[in-house]
């Protein structure tokens, strides 16, 4: 949790505590702490009955192993439950609800969409919804729009920190799509809606779980 809290920008790390009164002693301090996430196995039943004492509410996101303690959760009025072992995306997801249910969406810094590629000796101003798909080049990425395709020097897993993940979401070692246009997925691919046809992509093993998780998924 700790690196997935340093990885999104918009949220500041405060502290992080193995014991509940250790947490309670710091929060109780201040009164501009918006998010504690909250492994509800580690803190017992105290751990729970400290938020009550507090003069202001926090958003909480528990995150638990199984869901045996959910409905205790949600009697702290919790954002999201998250269950072990929690994806990026997964995590992502949470913070969206914890921020809209705090009603405070434009706290959040916004993510830029748009970004200047190099051209030759120009800078060209991309929007990102227009990048269908990205590739991995040795020491290079290729970005792709349906009439373009831009090479630059960077590595996958910076640009992948760069990018929205309301947009783009990577699902092999060489490759990050955009989301919003998967059009169906199977076992080990997937097909892109691009113009009027669709394009195949594979899909990495270790990638299909989190991708699925990142999903509005009705499956029985």
């Amino acid at each position: 949790m700790t690196g997935y809290v340093n990885k999104y920008a918009p949220l500041s790390l405060v502290g992080t505590f193995n014991k509940s009164e250790e947490a309670y002693n710091r929060i109780s301090k201040r009164n501009d702490i918006g998010l504690v996430i909250l492994d509800v196995q580690m803190i017992g039943e105290a751990g729970f009955n400290f938020f009550s004492k507090l003069e202001y509410s926090p958003m909480i996101i528990a995150v638990s192993s199984d869901g045996e303690l959910a409905l205790k959760s949600f009697e702290l009025n919790v954002a999201d439950y998250l269950i072990k072992p929690v994806s990026y995306w997964r995590f992502i997801k949470a913070i969206d609800k914890a921020i809209i249910k705090s009603g405070h969406r434009e706290a959040a810094p916004a993510v830029s969409r748009e970004i200047f590629i190099k051209k030759g000796t120009s800078l060209v101003k991309l929007n990102l919804s227009e990048i269908i798909y990205i590739e991995a080049l040795e020491n290079y990425v290729t970005l792709n729009t349906r009439n373009e395709k831009f090479t630059i020097h960077f590595t996958m897993k910076a640009l992948e920190n760069h990018l929205p993940p309301d947009i783009f979401i990577r699902v092999h070692r060489s490759l990050i799509i955009n989301k919003n246009l998967i059009q169906t997925i199977d076992d080990k691919s997937l097909n892109l809606n691009v113009g009027d046809s669709l394009k195949s992509f594979p899909v990495g093993r270790s990638f299909r779980e989190p991708l699925l998780g990142n999903l509005s998924l009705i499956a029985r």
